[in-house]
């Protein structure tokens, strides 16, 4: 498909009760660089049902425009209803860029929408940018189960798909809305949605760890030495700051602590305002997952451990001694 415009599309994924989620914002921040690199609009495409809120917010947090499908058939997910509304869409206005986030729902989407448009579509990314010889946008992404990073580009198709991991970029500024919005009455036929969702099951309490949410994450590496320090030394620091548990792949996969914890490129990206990483050497998969955080606090027995070369504040000693003692003047300042 040949691309009408210069224009840069962001989609704002919804929830059922039509607000933004969070990662749809977020990816306005790099939109809105790459949008002025590219010389075009930056455009939020919202898809939902009762999605005035969504709408609003795209303008504040920096869209020029906003492009709508509105309909009861969109309220929940399915495959078969986005991928006709997007696909649609695009075929209409023609932009050289579409974003989405890395969500479950946009990782199904994405590709499926770019398969329709015979165009390609970097997955899963961490980085952005435009490649000056070419203006082609650069996707970076981890590749061979993280051991490096592959920026990848599509020269010869467009759009220019790709989604981005959520929690890799912070929202931008809000400010006043001057979005132009576009509403297209767009519908898709209940027998062309060859999938009916029947139920929906919540993730266990135990599960439910919003890593990407939180503004405090204090995590746990292989220096942990075994699952205890998890709950008796690292929760009670997280719950005094108002802060969840996270934790590195070595932990994970020692069984020390469940997968939903997994802060790296195999588990979650975060950017909290506070990490402290604890026992936690700093591989470029954990970095890599962490390292946007606005302040970080490395925690090592280890002088030359690399976390260290990333972290803002670093305690050389250990962390069942640091992390107590780190607790109690906490208490004492909050008392």
């Amino acid at each position: 498909m040949e691309a009408k415009t210069k224009d840069l599309w962001v989609f704002i994924e919804t929830n059922e009760d039509g607000s933004p989620k969070k990662v749809g914002l977020e990816l306005l921040n790099p939109g809105r660089t790459l949008a002025d690199k590219q010389g075009g609009k930056l455009v939020g495409v919202v898809v939902g049902n009762n999605v005035a809120e969504s709408v609003e917010q795209a303008g504040i947090y920096g869209a020029d425009q906003v492009i709508v499908v509105e309909g009861p058939e969109f309220e929940k997910y399915t495959t078969d209803a986005y991928v006709n509304a997007l696909t649609f869409l695009v075929e209409k206005y023609a932009p050289t860029t579409v974003m989405i986030g890395a969500t479950p729902n946009g990782r199904d989407l994405g590709p499926r929408f770019s398969s329709r448009l015979k165009t390609g579509l970097t997955a899963d990314c961490t980085s952005l940018d435009i490649d000056e010889e070419t203006g082609n946008v650069a996707w970076t992404r981890p590749a061979f189960g993280g051991n490096l990073m592959a920026t990848i580009m599509c020269p010869d198709h467009r759009p220019q798909c790709g989604t981005v991991r959520p929690g890799v970029f912070k929202k931008p500024e809000a400010g006043e809305n001057k979005a132009e919005v576009i509403k297209e009455d767009y519908h898709v036929a209940a027998e062309d949605i060859r999938t009916t969702l029947i139920e929906t099951i919540k993730e266990a309490a135990g599960e439910a760890v919003d890593l990407e949410g939180a503004d405090v994450i204090v995590s746990g590496g292989r220096g942990m030495g075994g699952p205890d320090g998890f709950n008796t030394t690292l929760k009670p620091l997280a719950d005094l700051l108002g802060g969840v548990v996270g934790a590195s792949r070595a932990a994970v996969d020692s069984g020390w602590i469940a997968h939903a914890h997994q802060v790296g490129q195999t588990g979650k990206t975060v950017g909290p305002k506070l990490y402290i990483a604890c026992g936690i050497s700093g591989a470029i998969q954990h970095v890599a997952g962490m390292s946007s955080s606005d302040c970080i606090v490395a925690i090592n027995k280890d002088e030359d451990a690399n976390i260290f070369n990333i972290a803002d504040y670093g305690v050389i000693g250990d962390l069942y001694e640091v992390v107590p003692a780190l607790t109690e003047e906490i208490k004492k300042l909050k008392a």
